[in-house]
């Protein structure tokens, strides 16, 4: 979209949100005839799917979106690009390494057999098939979903023995795709491409003024402090519904009232170069896999299938700035050559260790408290879609998985679009 032609346009649907959830909007609406303009913040589409390629080998390495959940919706939104899907096969790292990054040791830790836990956590999620449809749960809740924290879940249901497995595979258990021949990106850029008169990049909402009855009208600024006024009939908001993403968007008191109550967490994904370690270890910090105690910190260190660089991932329960993190991974790594040197390399030295690419992925699993939920929480974002020709898309009404952001998306859309 050129910002100097026009300085004001009208659409039928303006999208807040060009990752997994307002990109499939954006494509399902202009299949079914209707205009629509995105506003991203980004430079480009995606969101968490974030792809590097690696300068010298030119090799391939997912930094955020790795798999996709095998569903119908997955398969007909990466088929309308004409993008195969196949069952994911993830590699076998030569070393499972576990190591305690609080102290830098090197553990002796031999998994367990998850085959029985996984037969009783099966047991428990047969229980729940409605979860699926994101947060649209029955009354009265099941006794263990409101108030069961989840270490209190684990022991009762006895599934410990799966929690090493879990914690693996935050996105669930089943069957796992990943796109034929293209990396996770591929099927943004296409999107993008046809999308190419509808986006507004690297942009934001400075105003905004909806009403019932009115169309919704969306101040934008690009990077370059070009403005423009976008006058649509409804707005889809597909961001994070956090109150600093939302405080341009003139909310009322409901909608305050309701959005303040997110609470979330935060991780980073870092491509390191040079780190000594060996290319096919998978090291793992147990004392972030048992305990909450081990974040702020590194979850594990993956092998990424590029030539001497690894994926590192790091959380915490909380905001931290991106100089905090970097820091904390290298004293880490310095920690953890200094008491276990034996997973590293011979002659490796910490000075040419590169950060090749650091991710932030927040807010990420955004929740509300316990009373909140009980207190019908999830209820409400329902009965807000349409109030002020406003509604609400994302991974804060389902969960951080494409394949059903796309399902909750495309219902959103049938019921109050088409």
């Amino acid at each position: 979209m050129n910002t100097s032609e026009s300085q004001t346009i009208v659409r039928d649907v303006c999208i807040l949100g060009g990752g997994a959830a307002g990109t499939f909007a954006a494509i399902r609406l202009r299949d079914a005839g209707k205009t629509v303009a995105v506003v991203e913040q980004q430079d480009r589409l995606g969101g968490h799917t974030v792809t590097y390629q690696d300068p010298i080998s030119h090799t391939k390495a997912e930094a955020g979106v790795a798999v996709i959940r095998d569903s119908e919706s997955a398969r007909q939104h990466f088929s309308r690009f004409g993008i195969g899907l196949s069952k994911f096969d993830p590699p076998s790292p030569v070393a499972n390494v576990f190591v305690d990054f609080g102290t830098g040791s090197h553990l002796a830790f031999s998994p367990p057999d998850p085959a029985q836990a996984l037969e009783n956590y099966a047991a428990q999620l047969a229980k729940y098939h409605f979860l699926d449809n994101g947060f649209d749960l029955p009354r009265p809740l099941p006794e263990d979903l409101p108030w069961l924290p989840f270490g209190k879940f684990v022991e009762k249901h006895d599934l410990s023995e799966m929690v090493l497995l879990a914690s693996k595979m935050c996105q669930g258990f089943g069957n796992f795709l990943v796109p034929d021949g293209v990396d996770n990106t591929e099927l943004y850029r296409r999107a993008e491409a046809e999308l190419a008169d509808s986006l507004l990049l690297s942009s934001t909402v400075i105003s905004s003024s909806r009403g019932d009855g009115c169309p919704v009208q969306s101040l934008v600024r690009n990077s370059s402090g070009q403005e423009m006024l976008i006058k649509a009939d409804k707005l889809l908001v597909a961001i994070p519904a956090t109150l600093a993403n939302l405080a341009n968007l003139d909310l009322d008191d409901t909608e305050k009232a309701l959005f303040s109550q997110f609470q979330h967490s935060s991780w980073w994904t870092l491509l390191i170069r040079n780190s000594g370690i060996p290319d096919n270890y998978c090291i793992t910090n147990l004392n972030s896999v048992y305990s909450s105690g081990g974040l702020p910190g590194i979850f594990e260190i993956t092998p990424t299938g590029v030539p001497n660089t690894l994926n590192l991932k790091y959380g915490s329960p909380h905001h931290l700035p991106v100089e905090r993190v970097k820091q904390d991974v290298l004293e880490c790594l310095d920690r953890l050559h200094r008491v276990s040197p034996d997973l590293f390399q011979d002659g490796w030295d910490h000075i040419n260790l590169e950060i090749a690419l650091l991710v932030t992925h927040r807010p990420f699993g955004m929740t509300v408290p316990v009373s909140a939920f009980n207190d019908g929480f999830y209820d409400r974002p329902r009965a807000l879609n349409g109030h002020r020709n406003t509604f609400w898309t994302g991974a804060a009404f389902q969960a951080h998985d494409a394949s059903l952001i796309w399902e909750y998306t495309d219902g959103i859309l049938r019921k109050h679009f088409f």
